[in-house]
C-alpha cells in the first residue's frame, strides 16, 4: 500500500488544476504554470478542493507509479504557490563565481572561467562576502529543473575527500580522508 499515493493534495486558494482527457495536469499558480503527463492507466480525480491520484490494480508497476505521480503533482502544486530555493557554495582557495543575469560565470582552479547559462524558469544570484565562501543562489517553480541545473553546476567541480575543496550544496556533509603520513 502506497502511503505517499493515497493521501489527498490540498489545492490552495489561487492555484487551478486542469486534467485533459490525455491526462495531462495542468497547474497554473501566481509562480507560473506547469504541466506533467501522467500514467494513462492513473486516474486524476478533483473534488471540493481536493486532488486524489487512483490506481486499477495492485499491480507491481501500477504500485511503482502511483507514489511517483502524486509526489510529482503535489511538487508542482508547492512550486507555483511558495517555489523552491537551493543554495550551492564553492570551496576553495581561488575559487569565485558570478553571474551576469542568467549566465554563471565560475572560476574554479582550471585553465578557463566556466560560463554557464541558466534557464530562464530559473532565477540566479550569486553572493560573494569578504572572508566566507561564494555562494550560489537557484530559485524556480519547478523542483525537477532546479535539481538538474544545480546537479549540472555541481559536476563542474564536485567536491573532493581530502581538502574538500569543490561546489557543494549547502549543509552538505563532505567525508573526509587523511593524507599520506610519512613513516620515520
Amino acid at each position: 500500500m502506497s502511503r505517499i499515493g493515497k493521501a489527498p493534495i490540498d489545492i490552495p486558494q489561487g492555484v487551478t488544476i486542469e486534467v485533459s482527457k490525455s491526462n495531462v495536469v495542468t497547474v497554473k499558480g501566481t509562480n507560473g504554470q506547469l504541466h506533467q503527463q501522467v500514467d494513462p492507466d492513473l486516474s486524476v480525480g478533483i473534488e471540493d478542493g481536493v486532488l486524489t491520484v487512483s490506481r486499477p490494480t495492485e499491480s507491481k508497476r501500477h504500485r511503482s507509479v502511483h507514489g511517483l505521480y502524486r509526489s510529482l503533482i503535489n511538487n508542482m502544486v508547492l512550486g507555483v504557490t511558495t517555489g523552491f530555493k537551493l543554495e550551492l557554495e564553492v570551496v576553495g582557495v581561488g575559487y569565485r563565481a558570478e553571474n551576469r543575469g542568467p549566465l554563471l560565470i565560475l572560476s574554479l582552479g582550471y585553465s578557463h572561467p566556466i560560463y554557464f547559462v541558466v534557464p530562464d524558469e530559473v532565477v540566479l544570484e550569486t553572493v560573494t562576502e569578504k572572508g566566507k565562501a561564494p555562494v550560489v543562489k537557484l530559485s524556480s517553480h519547478d523542483k525537477q529543473l532546479l535539481g538538474q541545473v544545480a546537479a549540472k553546476i555541481r559536476a563542474f567541480r564536485k567536491p573532493e575527500p581530502y581538502k574538500g575543496k569543490g561546489i557543494r550544496f549547502k549543509g552538505e556533509e563532505i567525508r573526509r580522508k587523511a593524507g599520506k603520513t610519512s613513516s620515520k
